[in-house]
């Protein structure tokens, strides 16, 4: 007799480390699969898209500064990038910062004592080509699937809740 095919229902949770989805929780090892999915997917695109734009020497993370800084046209302080983009290693972001400059998208300036990020002119056509890029390419595509604009709105409230839980964690688990 042929075996009956099997529904994802018969398989469990997909995941991709079992033994964290045998515990209390299994949806939330559910979650963390489809996190590490589209962490890796979203920085692919980015790097992608931003060499379609014309510089494709830039990282995942050369690439969340550069459209933070343009955000709302207004310079940044180094502290303002790092928070809005939960990024406690401000290195990291200093060494972007350094790169972009060097490209000629950002420049640095001074508020009192601090020192700014502010996009220049080339940065903001970058992020202009970048945009266009998202909008002919993803934007597209993820309409024509069919996606409900106020679920997607509540997966991304969703995963910024979940954030908050992942940071506490990690602060509780520091102290241990």
């Amino acid at each position: 007799m042929p075996e009956r095919p099997r529904s994802s229902s018969d398989l469990g949770p997909i995941v991709s480390s079992a033994h964290l989805a045998s515990g209390a929780l299994p949806a939330l090892s559910e979650f963390e699969f489809g996190l590490i999915l589209a962490s890796h997917a979203f920085h692919r695109w980015m790097v992608r898209a931003m060499a379609a734009a014309g510089f494709p020497d830039l990282s995942a993370l050369d690439v969340l500064v550069l459209h933070n800084v343009n955000h709302r046209g207004k310079a940044k302080r180094l502290a303002d990038i790092c928070l809005v983009l939960n990024i406690e290693d401000t290195h990291l972001v200093t060494y972007a910062v350094k790169k972009l400059e060097r490209l000629r998208l950002v420049k640095s300036g001074k508020a009192g004592k601090e020192k700014t990020i502010a996009i220049t002119a080339p940065g903001a056509e970058a992020c202009a080509r970048y945009r266009e890029i998202r909008e002919g390419l993803l934007v597209k595509a993820v309409k024509g699937f069919g996606f409900d604009e106020k679920q997607l709105s509540e997966v991304a409230s969703t995963m910024r809740a979940l954030s908050g839980h992942y940071d506490q964690a990690a602060r509780a688990a520091a102290s241990l």
